[in-house]
């Protein structure tokens, strides 16, 4: 008997406006707001705008005119790490926080200490169950934001990510962009946790396939993860402290990374365990509480640096031979020769106040003793000429310009977890995968 015919393949589907279903974009519009200027804001907008609504909003002096200005009727061209080329065009370049009235969600792409001026101006017009993202949050963050909007703080989601999910920068300024490298997988947690299915949905969407946003179980593991906050002012004190410099010029620039030396393994040493002590104290008052991401400073190396690193028997010999690091030195002025420390640099300037500052605020409040923090932050505020640390407390004249709890009227541990809105996990017998798939999971 002869086979019976293959039928032949069916026509495709025709899909017409009428369709309810090829409509559903604009029946459901999305509007993201991307704040700042830099490199990571400029290639934010134009990935974003490629299909969603997006405006581009900038506080930062005439930033967001120049911006504008720049450019003018054209559309801005990102060249991606794959070859691409996206162009688009943002609905607007605005210095009016008012849009946030609009947004579905807020990318913060800033420095860390802009942050609580963006939430300040926006805190009249955001939207609830708005997603507020900062990438990076730094530490305390989740806590400025609850400050900063007050009642409405309870309405939003806020989303803290470790770090930018590129490496990019302008070909340009206003105009061209370049994607230098994506991250495989970036780090973010979600307050409330309740809420973390619908933020990173929306935050996957907009990155696309890659980064993979990996999900952390809280905010409080993100800002004491925040490893800036320990390496950067433990390497400078480490080299520019009067225990290791006489004050004079340099011929050269001397090695970051690559040039940390036993002492100042020994001060980053000091300075992670005293971390690692306020996350073990915070699992121990909040039963469930999973801190595990916060891990010390050498198994993050081990985990954001695995295969670059020569020697991974130490924390020292894995900064001394990560080739990531190749070259890198320390921020300095003047000319060969002729060099001196720029005491006043991001690792001093940014990272205390945003991060060192967390730290040491929470382990005041529960009752830690941190010597080694302390001997860096006390260096350190001369430099960048601020009173933070006095008499052993976080009671300093410019304590409220850092990310210290106490920098928002927090002095006890009850205030803190309200204000963090930490919960432990329910019935967990520790913290782990499963614990964090389950958070995670929450919609």
């Amino acid at each position: 008997q002869a086979p019976s015919p293959v039928p032949p393949p069916l026509p495709p589907p025709r899909v017409s406006l009428a369709d309810p279903m090829a409509d559903e974009e604009k029946k459901n519009p999305f509007t993201v707001l991307v704040c700042g200027g830099g490199n990571g804001a400029q290639v934010a907008t134009a990935m974003y705008a490629a299909r969603y609504d997006t405006i581009a909003v900038s506080l930062f002096a005439d930033e967001a005119a120049r911006w504008k200005a720049a450019l003018g009727d054209d559309e801005y061209e990102l060249t991606l790490d794959t070859g691409k080329v996206l162009k688009s065009r943002p609905d607007d370049i605005t210095n009016d926080p008012s849009v946030a009235a609009k947004a579905d969600c807020i990318i913060l792409a800033v420095p860390s200490f802009a942050h609580g001026q963006y939430f300040e101006a926006f805190q009249p017009y955001i939207r609830k169950d708005c997603v507020i993202a900062c990438m990076p949050a730094r530490s305390g963050a989740d806590i400025l934001l609850s400050a900063k909007l007050k009642e409405k703080a309870d309405d939003v989601i806020f989303v803290g990510f470790e770090t930018l999910p590129w490496a990019c920068r302008f070909t340009e300024w206003g105009r061209k962009a370049t994607v230098l490298g994506t991250k495989g997988s970036i780090l973010a947690a979600v307050t409330p946790v309740t809420k973390s299915g619908k933020a990173f949905a929306a935050l996957q969407g907009l990155l696309g396939v890659f980064p993979s946003v990996s999900c952390s179980p809280t905010n409080l593991g993100i800002s004491l993860r925040n490893p800036g906050a320990v390496i950067h002012p433990g390497v400078m004190y480490g080299r520019w402290c009067p225990e290791k410099w006489d004050g004079k010029a340099l011929d050269e620039k001397p090695l970051f990374y690559q040039g940390v030396d036993d002492f100042t393994e020994k001060v980053l040493m000091g300075m992670t365990e005293e971390v690692q002590a306020v996350c073990r104290k915070m699992e121990k008052v909040v039963p469930g509480l999973d801190l595990s991401d916060a891990c010390t400073l050498k198994q993050w190396y081990l985990d954001c640096y695995s295969g670059q690193m020569a020697d991974t028997s130490t924390l020292k010999s894995c900064m001394n031979t990560n080739k990531a690091y190749n070259g890198l030195t320390h921020p300095c002025t003047g000319e060969p020769g002729n060099f001196l420390p720029d005491l006043k640099y991001r690792y001093l300037a940014e990272d205390v106040p945003t991060g060192l500052c967390f730290a040491r605020g929470l382990a005041e409040i529960l009752s830690l003793p941190t010597p080694w923090i302390d001997k860096v932050l006390i260096w350190a505020q001369k430099h960048i000429e601020m009173e933070i640390l006095v008499d052993g407390k976080m009671k300093g004249k410019d304590v409220h310009k850092t990310r210290a709890p106490q920098g928002v009227g927090i002095n006890t541990l009850d205030k803190f977890i309200a204000l963090a809105k930490i919960e432990g996990s329910k019935g967990a017998a520790g913290g782990g995968l499963l614990s964090k798939l389950a958070l995670c999971c929450s919609s």
